[in-house]
């Protein structure tokens, strides 16, 4: 089943019509941020969001768009909306982990064997328990958007087995996840926003960094990095939250609406991202970007995947690990 498939099988049907409730609560407005740039395709989505939750709630709820970190950086974004200074938005995984610590599951490296895999926890029953917990952090999440799978750049060499990471400086997601995975490789896991790499891989400070493609591409990374390697390491889902104070203070009709628009955003997205994908290969490529294809994938799995999931589970059990593996052949 391809990512198109998928995201059909689990798009929502029908709409909501504005009920007389529902009217009677004209004038609702959220401020929604997030962190893509105008190409980005979180800029898409967010759009497709503000359209659908005005569509479902007959013009009742306006969602005010702020992207490309206009309302401060990830964690700013993300503790804003936690403090209800802003309603809503969406970051990566990685920086909900310093509130929500059980969330660093999804950042697992080779925790998803496909889209589908990924698609089938997040929209089932580990994602509905995750989104639960994000009630101890003052958010409501209501859907799981995504960056997708990372890959590998850099600025040294030639990426295509474990060894070839060694002495790396690697900008990273604070994860924890993820800086143990490149410790364990042999690199130097250097966290930093993300709004920094640019000016840090231009001038050197670093020497690469991993990202999915698309993401990479949208962001002109690529115009300052000379390889990639299509490790496909970590799947990065961007959950949609909403301050939980708001977000109690909306009718139930509302609620509906929004959720519904969230997820119905979050397949069109999913969508884009499968066909920006290809083409942003194709570009980088035509203006000189070296991509490796096939990385020794295998051997990348067999070194720090073991090393990554006991460091987790000693914390916080097997339990949902088990359920996200047995997803994989469900």
């Amino acid at each position: 089943m391809n990512r198109r498939e998928f995201a059909k099988g689990i798009a929502l049907t029908g709409g909501l019509m504005a009920s007389p409730a529902l009217l009677r609560a004209q004038g609702t407005a959220l401020r929604f941020a997030h962190y893509g740039t105008a190409s980005d395709s979180v800029s898409a989505a967010a759009t497709r969001l503000a359209e659908l939750a005005a569509e479902k709630t007959g013009g009742a709820l306006t969602v005010e768009v702020y992207g490309n970190g206009e309302l401060g950086s990830s964690p700013t974004m993300l503790e804003g909306t936690r403090l209800g200074t802003i309603d809503m938005a969406t970051t990566g995984n990685p920086y909900f982990t310093a509130s929500l610590p059980a969330l660093n599951l999804l950042d697992l490296p080779f925790l998803f064997q496909s889209d589908a895999h990924a698609f089938a926890v997040l929209d089932g029953e580990v994602g509905q328990t995750l989104m639960s917990s994000m009630s101890e952090a003052g958010l409501q999440g209501i859907a799981f958007w995504e960056l997708g799978f990372r890959n590998l750049t850099n600025n040294v060499r030639a990426v295509v087995t474990p060894e070839d990471m060694a002495g790396l400086k690697i900008r990273t997601t604070p994860n924890p996840a993820h800086v143990l995975a490149f410790e364990t490789l042999g690199a130097q896991p250097t966290p930093m926003p993300f709004g920094e790499v640019y000016s840090a891989l231009q001038t050197g400070a670093i020497d690469g960094q991993e990202n999915p493609v698309n993401h990479i591409y949208a962001n002109k990374l690529h115009e300052v990095q000379t390889f990639m390697s299509l490790t496909r390491h970590a799947y990065t889902t961007s959950p949609l939250v909403v301050n939980a104070r708001r977000w109690s203070g909306l009718s139930p009709e509302v609620q509906t609406a929004l959720q519904e628009a969230a997820l119905e955003a979050a397949t069109f997205q999913r969508q884009l991202n499968d066909e920006e994908d290809v083409a942003a290969l194709e570009e980088m490529r035509a203006v000189g970007l070296q991509i490796e294809e096939k990385p020794d994938t295998d051997a990348f799995r067999a070194a720090v995947s073991d090393v990554t999931r006991a460091a987790y589970v000693e914390q916080f059990g097997a339990a949902l690990l088990d359920q996200v593996d047995a997803a994989a052949t469900a």
